[in-house]
């Protein structure tokens, strides 16, 4: 029989646990016979749990997992042609190297010749020949993950599964690994499944790459589509570093985000909410006047290929790569070329910003307290009798090392013309009208952009101030 194209096939997998926890939800995926394809996500996300049904170990709630058209869902993992290299290598320590690769072969019945012949063949494919008489116990770490390497493949499985493999290796010898797992990969063209939470190994080995989060699929597609295209906020933000604004569109090709109206090549219809990615790479540091938005250069990190440069734009923070950096208070504008912006339409319309926490640990935002319980918004942390908050370890919180982030839908935000009942002020620069109420830009005196909803008309250039009630309000902390 003809194989089929693609060797694994995911359709519709759901896998819920006795907790009712669901770890995977409706996946659908094709993985194409001699791809390298990886799972990326962070922990918990369900990418393991993935693995564990393809191998076997788990058994999906719902749905089909299919080899070459074939549904294998009912088959133990000992008659699936697969293997799983794990990040703990489950090497048996009282047996030498040569006993753990023939174990699998051995079990098989594998005459002696034939087994002495394969164990060379995958020892001198991950460059460890002659070791055959080591103990397991006297290999670096890196040697260990070979031979657990070794012994999945003796096995001449159609899949590889590997699971978090070069976990436990450092970085230098982790580098190294993904390279060679990358030439293994293209000398033997059997198919091979990754998981991983590194976005690093994952761009750098694969040639399809699967974005999870809460048990779903967010993107799958070449390194380069998910880096230079993230279908959403997520993939954009998990991937690599961005810079990520709220915004809207405001014409034809125009969209503002961040205080600054840019050019842009994605097109949305005009009051559109969007997202707006910039990749720290791709900003242009100039003078001020010749910038789309201005700032002050607050922080200047050097990471040995450029420098790391943060300017603060209002209560904006940008992120950009250079290799020349301006001094730390420096003026500087901030342009991106129309190309370089990706524009994505808006999840949720949320207005995100942040807030300060003061000296007395309170919350704190444009000079005005708001009424909010810190010590329910920071796990762990309590009041003491002086009013002092305290965190989990007993130490007394320091404001200037902990971020915090609040977030209110556009609806609960009041315009009035009173600005002594307002938390900031500041001007339409744009509005469109929804069906049943207006949407406003509002770009205040603080550099921050809100959007609004309103059922009241007001006109373009209008002061406005914005009541922003603290119990609408959700906070998140970002230390």
């Amino acid at each position: 029989m003809e194989k089929a194209e693609n060797i694994i096939e995911l359709k519709a997998i759901t896998k819920i646990f006795n907790d009712n926890f669901t770890a995977v939800s409706d996946l659908n995926l094709e993985v194409k016979q001699g791809e390298f394809v990886t799972f990326l996500g962070p922990s918990g996300c369900g990418k393991t749990t993935t693995l564990r049904m393809i191998a076997g170990f788990e058994q999906p709630t719902q749905g089909q997992i299919l080899l070459n058209g074939q549904d294998i869902s009912p088959l133990p993992p000992h008659l699936r042609p697969v293997n799983t290299v794990f990040q703990r290598y489950a090497l048996f320590p009282h047996m030498n190297v040569y006993e753990n690769i023939a174990f699998g072969l051995k079990q098989k019945k594998t005459p002696r010749d034939v087994i002495d012949k394969k164990v060379g063949e995958v020892l001198e494919l991950v460059d460890l020949e002659g070791f055959e008489e080591r103990s397991v116990s006297t290999l670096s770490g890196g040697q260990q993950q070979r031979i657990a390497i070794a012994r999945a493949l003796v096995n001449e499985p159609e899949i590889l599964l590997l699971d978090e493999p070069l976990g436990a290796l450092d970085l230098k010898m982790r580098k190294e690994m993904q390279l060679e797992l990358k030439n293994m990969h293209r000398e033997l063209g059997i198919t091979f499944i990754y998981v991983t939470h590194d976005q690093e190994e994952a761009l750098t080995m694969s040639d399809k790459i699967v974005v999870m989060n809460d048990g779903k699929i967010q993107q799958i597609g070449t390194p380069e589509d998910i880096y230079n295209e993230p279908r959403n906020a997520f993939v954009a933000d998990f991937i690599g570093e961005s810079n990520i604004f709220n915004g809207i569109m405001t014409g034809h090709l125009k969209a503002r985000f961040a205080g600054g109206v840019f050019d842009v090549v994605d097109d949305y219809p005009e009051g559109t909410r969007i997202t707006g990615v910039v990749r720290p790479e791709d900003i242009i540091i100039t003078a001020p006047s010749e910038g789309t938005v201005r700032g002050t250069v607050s922080d200047i990190v050097f990471k040995g290929m450029h420098y790391e440069i943060t300017v603060e734009s209002g209560r904006y923070e940008w992120v950009i790569q250079n290799i020349r950096t301006p001094e730390i208070g420096a003026a500087v504008g901030l342009k991106v070329d129309p190309n370089e912006i990706h524009i994505m339409q808006a999840e949720d319309h949320t207005n995100y910003f942040n807030v300060d926490m003061n000296k007395e640990h309170r919350l704190e935002f444009n000079g005005h307290v708001l009424d909010a319980d810190l010590a329910k918004i920071i796990k762990g942390s309590s009041r003491n009798a002086a009013g002092t908050l305290i965190g989990a370890n007993g130490e007394v919180i320091d404001p200037a090392k902990v971020r915090i982030v609040a977030a209110i839908a556009p609806k609960d935000i009041e315009m009035t013309d009173n600005a002594e009942e307002s938390l900031v002020q500041g001007e339409i620069t744009n509005l469109i009208y929804k069906g049943d109420h207006y949407s406003y830009v509002i770009s205040t005196d603080i550099g921050q952009d809100f959007i609004v909803d309103d059922e009241y008309l007001w006109n373009m250039g209008d002061w406005v101030g914005l009541i922003l009630p603290p119990d609408k309000m959700n906070f998140s902390v970002k230390r």
